[in-house]
């Protein structure tokens, strides 16, 4: 726990702030905790009154024992994990305005201020971010024949034909429906569609005429013309189709930056392009951002807001994006990256994140209507399934939640 304990020598208050930070490392790597403790010694260098304490946790663990922590009446200071819902609906967070200065509050890329919003107040903080581009295997493009980049949905369709009857790519489109993240590829397919998770005033619309539509063909155009590959698409991980990818068995699939990098390091040539809509570029592309916020349980605001203006420096932005291979949140990190020739394969992201839609990530009941979509959305596009019935269910089970905010 955070304790305030008598300086030395002068006799003020010396403070320690507690972070509970996420494990962005995939493969054992120390590069977190290496990028933690160098952001907190040059902090603590400029601010002699106060240090960090760092606890990093792995990505499977973190949320949850940080809910524990906060159950226990010991919530840190700051914690850096994957919602913030929760606990501003409970009043346990200080809002953005009283912890930022204001050019640091005013920095945040539009799209993520508004993803940290909960009724028109922003509680969490966006860390860093990310956004998704069709990829494709030029190699395999090439051998296929297809000589143009999909723009539409029949594009999409022709190319993976073309995939299908001309390479021996296991999986001409890979559609990871499967539970890892089912709700991620689902909110692109529906963007591309037209519509999305909610209408424009904030409630959810899942079951929207436009988004049946979009599943609709799916499983028409894709699914049931054997253009998806072997594993069905409510089976299929993203984790597994990213994989098979780097491996060069897969056309094409929705992608983000992460991938770019590892498939380049195994030899596969990528290219990348806007989502595909139905009769040209999607209308946004997906945004996705992990936060960091300060709760008030130590009563250190100006300690918390001190540390997290030093945290949105746009060095420290960039490091941290730049060796996770993620986009930085900040306008003007993300200026700095755009223009940096080292960083030319992400300039496709870094143009799409200002314009990109999130998830309702604002909403309490966002988790239960996510465990809903992996759990179910797979059903829409199998044999005999109903893309109607099965975004009805989930609408359905989204409203019961949002009316039980």
């Amino acid at each position: 726990m955070t304790v305030a304990l008598s300086g030395c020598g002068n006799g003020s208050d010396h403070v320690t702030l507690e972070l509970v930070a996420a494990d962005y490392d995939l493969a054992g790597g120390q590069s977190s905790k290496t990028y933690w403790a160098g952001l907190t010694a040059a902090f603590e260098a400029e601010n002699p009154g106060i240090d960090v304490e760092v606890r990093i946790e792995s990505w499977n663990d973190v949320d949850r024992k940080v809910a524990e922590m906060v159950e226990a009446g010991e919530a840190p200071d700051i914690a850096q994990i994957g919602a913030y819902a929760d606990y501003a609906a409970a009043d346990k967070l200080y809002s953005a305005d009283q912890l930022l200065s204001i050019p640091v509050q005013s920095n945040f890329l539009g799209p993520l201020t508004e993803a940290g919003e909960q009724k028109r107040t922003q509680y969490g903080l966006p860390f860093v971010a990310s956004t998704r581009l069709l990829f494709y295997n030029k190699e395999l493009f090439a051998e296929a024949g297809v000589e143009e980049e999909p723009k539409t949905w029949a594009d999409l369709e022709e190319a993976a034909r073309k995939l299908k009857s001309g390479t021996d790519a296991a999986y001409p489109f890979a559609l990871p429906l499967g539970p890892e993240e089912a709700q991620a590829e689902t909110m692109m397919w529906l963007l591309s569609g037209g519509d999305g998770y909610t209408d424009p005033v904030g409630s959810y619309a899942i079951d929207s005429q436009r988004n049946i539509d979009t599943f609709t063909w799916l499983k028409e155009h894709l699914v049931e013309e054997g253009l998806t590959g072997p594993v069905a698409p409510g089976r299929l991980n993203r984790k597994d189709a990213f994989a098979a990818f780097t491996r060069g068995e897969v056309g094409m699939l929705n992608g983000h930056p992460s991938l770019l990098q590892a498939a380049e390091k195994k030899g596969i040539e990528v290219g990348t392009v806007a989502l595909p809509g139905r009769d040209g570029e999607a209308k946004a592309s997906m945004g996705v951002a992990d936060w960091i916020m300060g709760f008030k349980e130590n009563g250190h605001r100006k300690e918390i807001g001190t540390f997290l203006d030093f945290v949105f420096a746009d060095e420290n932005v960039l490091e941290f994006a730049d060796q996770n291979d993620l986009l930085p949140v900040t306008v003007s990190a993300s200026e700095a990256m755009e223009t940096d020739p080292a960083h030319k394969d992400l300039k496709a992201f870094l143009q799409e994140l200002p314009g990109s839609v999130l998830p309702p990530v604002g909403k309490t009941s966002w988790a239960a209507v996510s465990e809903s979509i992996k759990k179910n959305i797979g059903k829409a596009v199998e044999p005999g399934g109903s893309p109607a019935s099965v975004l009805g269910r989930i609408a359905r089970e989204a409203d019961a939640a949002e009316a039980a905010e």
